[in-house]
C-alpha cells in the first residue's frame, strides 16, 4: 500500500501483520461506507501523525512546570499548546487538556465542585440526554441525587418554564446542560439564569457541538457556564480525549480532580494531537466546513421529510437528527442492520416517549460530520437522504442493491483517506 502520510506500515507489518491487517481493514471500511454516526468523525492526517509520536513514551503526572517526573520540557510545550489555543479559541479563563474522555472529563468536573449525594439535574438519557448528566445506570445516577428534566411531548423541544419548576423544587447543587442526542440550539443564557435563581452552577457539556462553537456557527457556552466539559473527537474533529474549561475560581478544583483525582499520567501523545487539532479549529477553512455541516444537516432533514419520515421536533439547528421510524413500521434495529447491508453507517436512537426499549428503539440519529469532513455538499447530502429513506421504507434485495451500487459511486468520490490503498 502507499504510505497515508501519517504512519509508518511497514513497521507495524513487520512486527504484527494480524492487527496491521485489522487497522487497515477498518480504514477500508471507512473509506467504503457512508458515516453517519452523529459523535463521530475522521481526524486529519496531521492529527494522526501527531497521535504516533514518541510523545506516547513520557510519563508526565502533573501540569506544565509543575511535574513530578523529570524530563518533561517538551511535553510541557505541547500541554501548553493545546491549553493556550483552546482559552483563545473559546474565550476560556481556565482549560485543562487531560481528561482521556468525556466521560471522564465529567466525572472529575462533578467532583470538583460536588460531593457524594449533591443533587444535579441534568437531560434525562430517554429524551437526549447522556450517559454521564445522571443516568441511573452510570456513576452519575449512583453517586449523586438526579432530577431529570426533558421535553415537551408535543413539539419535542425543551420547556425551561418546566426547568425553572424542578430547580426550584428539587434545589440541585448543579445544572447539567448538554445532549448526545438533540438537535436544537441549546438557550445557555435561559439555563444561567434558571442556575443563579436557585444558587446552583451551570456545567455544560459541549462534547457533541464544541467544534460547531469553534467555527462559529453555535453559541458559545463558555461566557454562561461555570464549567464546560468537551470531547475533542466529534465535530471538533481532533483525537479521541477530552478538555474541561472553567472559571478561574473553579480552576485549582477542576486540576486537582483531574490529577491525581481520577487520573494517573496524561496521554502526550493524545495531548499533542488536542493542540493540532485546536490549530486547524481556529482556520477560515474549519469556519467554513462547521457552516457546511449545519447546511448539509439542514438538508438532510429537508430531504428525509420530504420522503416521509418524521424528524424529531421538526427539524436540526446543529449537526444531527433524530428520524421517527414509526410511520415507516420500521424499528430503529431493524433500520439500522439495513442501511448497514447497503453501506451506511448509523445507530439506533431511542426517540422522546419512546415505546420501544432502548437496544430495540424506535429511531436513528443521524450527523452530517462526518460525510462533510469527506467534502459532500448538499447536493451529495441529497442523495444520500434519498438513498435512506429508500432502504428504510423498502427493505426488499432488489432495492438494496441498487442502493448499495449508489453508495458505492459516493464514497468511490468522497473518502477520508483516499491515500490509503
Amino acid at each position: 500500500m502507499s504510505n497515508p502520510g501519517w504512519a509508518d506500515w511497514s513497521a507495524v507489518e513487520k512486527v504484527d501483520p494480524e492487527l496491521a491487517e485489522a487497522v487497515l481493514g477498518e480504514v477500508a471500511r471507512q473509506n467504503s461506507k457512508l458515516e453517519m454516526i452523529a459523535s463521530e468523525n475522521f481526524s486529519s492526517p496531521a492529527v494522526l501523525a501527531a497521535l504516533g509520536t514518541p510523545l506516547t513514551n513520557k510519563y508526565a503526572e502533573g501540569y506544565p512546570g509543575r511535574r513530578y517526573y523529570g524530563g518533561c520540557e517538551f511535553v510541557d510545550v505541547a500541554e501548553s499548546l493545546a491549553i493556550d489555543r483552546a482559552k483563545a479559541l473559546f474565550g476560556a479563563e481556565h482549560v485543562n487538556v487531560q481528561p482521556h474522555a468525556g466521560a471522564q472529563a465529567n466525572v472529575a468536573a462533578y467532583f470538583a465542585v460536588l460531593e457524594p449525594g449533591d443533587t444535579i439535574m441534568g437531560m434525562s438519557l430517554a429524551h437526549g440526554g447522556h450517559l454521564t448528566h445522571g443516568s441511573p445506570v452510570s456513576f452519575s445516577g449512583r453517586l449523586f441525587r438526579v432530577a431529570a428534566y426533558g421535553v415537551r411531548q408535543d413539539d419535542e423541544l425543551i420547556d425551561l418554564d418546566e426547568v425553572r419548576d424542578i430547580a426550584k423544587r428539587e434545589r440541585p447543587k448543579m445544572i447539567v446542560a448538554g445532549y448526545s442526542a438533540y438537535s436544537r440550539i441549546w438557550d445557555f443564557a435561559g439555563f444561567r439564569s434558571i442556575a443563579d435563581e436557585v444558587g446552583a452552577l451551570l456545567l455544560v457539556d459541549a462534547a457533541h457541538f464544541i467544534g460547531l462553537v469553534a467555527g462559529g456557527v453555535h453559541p458559545n457556552p463558555v461566557e454562561y457556564a461555570d464549567i464546560v466539559t468537551s470531547t475533542t473527537h466529534k465535530t471538533l474533529r481532533g483525537p479521541r480525549g477530552a478538555m474541561i474549561m472553567c472559571r478561574q475560581e473553579h480552576a485549582k478544583a477542576i486540576d486537582k480532580s483531574v490529577f491525581p483525582g481520577w487520573q494517573g499520567g496524561p496521554l502526550m501523545h493524545s495531548i499533542a494531537a488536542k493542540a493540532v487539532a485546536l490549530t486547524e479549529a481556529a482556520s477560515e477553512e474549519f469556519r467554513l466546513y462547521s457552516q457546511q455541516v449545519v447546511a448539509n444537516a439542514r438538508t438532510l432533514a429537508a430531504t428525509l421529510q420530504e420522503e416521509g419520515l418524521r424528524i424529531v421536533s421538526g427539524g436540526t439547528d446543529n449537526h444531527l437528527m433524530l428520524v421517527d421510524l414509526r410511520p415507516a413500521g420500521v424499528t430503529g434495529k431493524e433500520a439500522e442492520a439495513r442501511l448497514d447491508e447497503v453501506g451506511i453507517t448509523v445507530n439506533k436512537n431511542a426517540i422522546p416517549y419512546d415505546p420501544e426499549k432502548p437496544f430495540v428503539a424506535s429511531g436513528v440519529r443521524l450527523g452530517t460530520p462526518a460525510l462533510t469532513t469527506c467534502g459532500m455538499r448538499q447536493p451529495e447530502i441529497e442523495e444520500v437522504g434519498r438513498m435512506i429513506a429508500g432502504v428504510v421504507k423498502d427493505g426488499a434485495s432488489e432495492s438494496k442493491r441498487a442502493i448499495a451500487g449508489r453508495v458505492a459511486e459516493l464514497t468511490a468520490r468522497f473518502k477520508p483517506y483516499p491515500d490509503v490503498a
